[in-house]
């Protein structure tokens, strides 16, 4: 008698804590946000996401939101196990995304007035867009996480990011006068200090010689083979190896380009075209890379 009053207490107890936990949980949704579409309302945990993002839905697998990831775009290719489709994030057409009955979407940009489109079927959109600084991708995983249920997740992948890059930066000498090209594609254009990808460089001691070339302030000035070659760059990172085939021997290839000390001194640096154009986790490996290249440089 006493082991069944026993048992009946323990089940009573963990149907109890049970429940109190389900109903935290569910306490968790609705969920509002702050995003770059104003403020976006999630009623229950989503169960069917589509994300037109690729950074986002390497986000999303990242913090484990990846099983409740239903479609995600055809430029979306990290990693592997995402149901990929052929919905396009930059001509998105709304009756192609509610065909896979979402219950949350999540864009860069509010091209052709998804946000309006997917609205009017009650499908709530989240705009995350370009991340401008290191800040900004990880306000946009933690964001992520609130609107998926993963929040812990989400901030435990921010924390180990921000934990490998600072060692990352502080493995650098500092007062470096190094200087770097970035090459996005073979016609010359490149970022500068200004840009995501431009302000990691500058986190690492790295001068940008694209900066001075920046004219209009886009961030994004196209650069003239002279100008490189006069600028001579310390470090050459091409960006352009998977869409254009580039590589260290293509550069040294070019003409007047054996001169640039980064050529001579064999410190052309080929990246993944995707890694050096997102904002998500892998920016990690990225930034270890350019950080043994300048401590090599600098023992050099």
């Amino acid at each position: 008698m006493v082991k069944r009053r026993h048992a009946g207490i323990f089940v009573l107890a963990f149907t109890l804590l049970f429940g109190a936990a389900s109903n935290a949980a569910a306490r968790n949704f609705p969920v509002t946000v702050s995003a770059a579409n104003g403020k976006v309302t999630i009623p229950a945990k989503p169960a069917r996401i589509v994300s037109l993002s690729p950074t986002a839905t390497e986000d999303l697998f990242a913090i484990g939101a990846g099983p409740q990831v239903v479609a995600v775009d055809d430029q979306s290719n990290y990693p592997k196990k995402a149901p990929h489709t052929k919905l396009s994030g930059y001509t998105p057409n709304a009756e192609a995304i509610a065909g896979y009955r979402p219950d949350l979407v999540v864009v860069s940009a509010d091209l052709g007035r998804i946000v309006a489109a997917l609205g009017k079927l009650h499908i709530p959109v989240l705009v995350q867009p370009t991340a401008a600084k290191l800040s900004d991708a990880y306000a946009q995983l933690r964001q992520l996480g609130e609107v998926t249920g993963h929040d812990r997740k989400a901030a435990a992948v921010v924390a180990s990011m921000r934990k490998q890059i600072a060692a990352a930066v502080a493995s650098v000498p500092k007062g470096s006068k190094l200087t770097v090209y970035h090459e996005l594609d073979p016609t010359y254009y490149a970022p500068t200090s200004k840009t995501f990808i431009g302000r990691v460089y500058a986190l690492l001691g790295l001068r940008n010689v694209a900066d001075a070339a920046d004219k209009t302030g886009s961030g994004y000035p196209q650069l003239s083979a002279e100008y490189i070659v006069s600028s001579s760059p310390d470090l050459i990172v091409l960006a352009d190896t998977i869409c254009c085939a580039q590589d260290a021997a293509t550069v040294a290839g070019r003409a007047g380009w054996g001169t640039i000390a980064a050529v001579k001194n064999g410190n052309v640096v080929g990246v993944s075209d995707d890694i050096s154009s997102r904002w998500g986790p892998r920016v990690v490996g990225f930034v270890r890379l350019i950080a043994a290249r300048v401590r090599a440089l600098s023992a050099g």
